[in-house]
């Protein structure tokens, strides 16, 4: 039987059913406000003025301002009605229905000029603050949008094809950011507030969001949201994306197969966790592995996957579980592979000593801009955890358990490109000897602006190739430098 969520009743001091809350009223027109435009909130407060000299108001002005107005009275009206503890229990396509019936309802009641195409607008922005993100929900559902940006209340930033855009879309004011805020991370298990400023989460689809919230962030609390990819990449669609080449992408499919210890470099948004989603779709179904993330969100395929997640500390400051309390446990799990998300702290020694006792095929992420660097950096974090063991001893558990290093870039066309694969082959003196089997090599800007150039293959002989031919497959790698 289906649930009424709304019926004629009055609100009142003793309404023993909460409705819902008012600060999460925003009234969004159907379409882009114009420029110079006033935003008038739910309440009849003034909202938010665009950017501009003043001008007389236009007729579309006037137009947008009046359906502005309809909106807030069709919602005031609706939320006397609605039971918000009943409506967030139906399912999405019901409780629009229902609304968008209540919406009519009002309507008619009130003989407001309010189109069928503006009534099902509105029902979707009611729908969206109830139940989902707000504003931001229309962002979220364009799949052009690969990361959301909110600075505030009044600033929205999007990135389309590696480019940042401006949008129009606006929060009401603080408050309203900090509610969706702490919707987000409260569904999982999560706080948000002045005393636990920062927080990493994710959405209902994988999505990965940090939240830095008052006093930490001056300007309002800010939203950093990386969308979860919907398409599926693998490394064919790479190459013909013009991430990387054919070539690359062959000598990448015969590194998995040999259960190569794999390290992807790169720097903020340069597409590292989608190149490990990408790599981690060669691995055996009969493999079991074991992810570790600060925030879940890479999308293994297999059949056997353990996926494990940090928890921050509770208000009394304990429960905490970091990256290096699942790493240790990792390895008492039987786990063929562990992929961690990204390393970033004393977790590397924990990580480069499961990748030395037998769990070959490991993976994971670190922020780097060259694969030299990414070695320093692996030093610096063994360093953090066992300030004991000496350089020399470091880089030779480094040599002992990295085999490949992966480097990404976003460059500045917005295209993310493989710029090298690099090789770990051992040690001369206390140097860490690297080798490159392919480089990406600029060679200008077409009228378009999209940068030109080739994934160069070096003319060396992989150090893996006596493991390759282990598994039979040093000639299709021999082949493959050769193209």
């Amino acid at each position: 039987m289906a649930i009424k969520m709304f019926g004629r009743r009055s609100i009142s001091p003793q309404s023993p059913e909460p409705l819902l809350p008012k600060a999460t009223t925003i009234v969004a027109p159907s379409e882009p406000a114009a420029t110079g435009s006033m935003a008038a909130s739910a309440n009849g407060a003034p909202g938010f003025a665009t950017i501009g000299g003043q001008r007389p108001p236009t007729s579309a002005d006037r137009r947008m301002e009046s359906l502005r107005e309809t909106h807030a009275r069709i919602q005031a009206t609706l939320y006397e009605r609605i039971d918000a503890a009943a409506a967030v229990k139906l399912p999405r396509e019901e409780l629009q229905q229902q609304i968008l019936e209540l919406i009519a309802e009002v309507v008619a009641e009130q003989r407001l000029p309010l189109s069928s195409r503006d009534q099902e607008a509105l029902s979707i922005t009611i729908i969206d603050n109830m139940v989902g993100l707000g504003p931001l929900e229309p962002l979220l559902r364009d799949e052009t949008i690969t990361d959301i940006m909110v600075n505030g209340p009044h600033q929205i930033y999007v990135e389309r094809r590696g480019k940042l855009e401006l949008t129009d879309v606006k929060f009401r004011d603080n408050q309203n950011v900090m509610n969706i805020a702490q919707r987000i991370v409260t569904r999982v298990g999560r706080r948000i507030d002045e005393t636990c400023p920062i927080c990493d989460a994710r959405l209902e689809d994988g999505s990965r969001v940090n939240i830095i919230a008052p006093p930490l962030a001056i300007d309002g609390c800010a939203i950093s949201i990386r969308k979860f990819a919907k398409k599926t990449i693998n490394l064919d669609l790479m190459v013909r994306q013009g991430n990387a080449s054919d070539a690359i992408v062959r000598v990448l499919k015969i590194a998995a197969a040999c259960r190569l210890n794999v390290i992807i470099s790169g720097g903020t948004g340069s597409g590292k966790t989608t190149l490990l989603n990408a790599m981690s779709q060669l691995i055996d179904a009969g493999e079991r592995v074991v992810t570790i993330e600060d925030a879940a969100e890479l999308q293994l395929q297999q059949p056997h996957v353990v996926r494990l997640e940090t928890r921050p500390a509770n208000l009394e400051g304990q429960g905490e579980v970091t990256m290096r309390d699942l790493v240790k446990n990792a390895l008492r799990m039987r786990p063929d592979r562990i992929i961690c998300g990204e390393v970033r702290g004393a977790e590397a020694l924990d990580m480069l000593q499961a990748m030395n006792t037998g769990h070959d095929g490991s993976m994971c992420t670190l922020h780097a801009n060259t694969p030299r660097e990414a070695i320093t950096r692996i030093e610096n974090m063994v360093g953090m955890a066992a300030a004991n063991l000496s350089p020399k001893a470091i880089r030779a558990q480094i040599v002992g358990a990295v085999n490949l290093i992966l480097q990404v870039s976003r460059m500045r066309d917005g295209i993310r490109r493989i710029t090298h694969v690099t090789e770990v082959i051992g040690m001369e003196g206390e140097v860490v000897t690297l080798q490159d089997l392919f480089t990406f090599e600029y060679h200008g800007e077409s009228r378009d602006g999209f940068l030109q150039g080739v994934f160069k293959a070096a003319p060396v002989r992989p150090h893996f190739t006596k493991r390759a031919a282990y598994y039979g497959l040093d000639r299709a790698l021999m082949a493959a430098m050769q193209e």
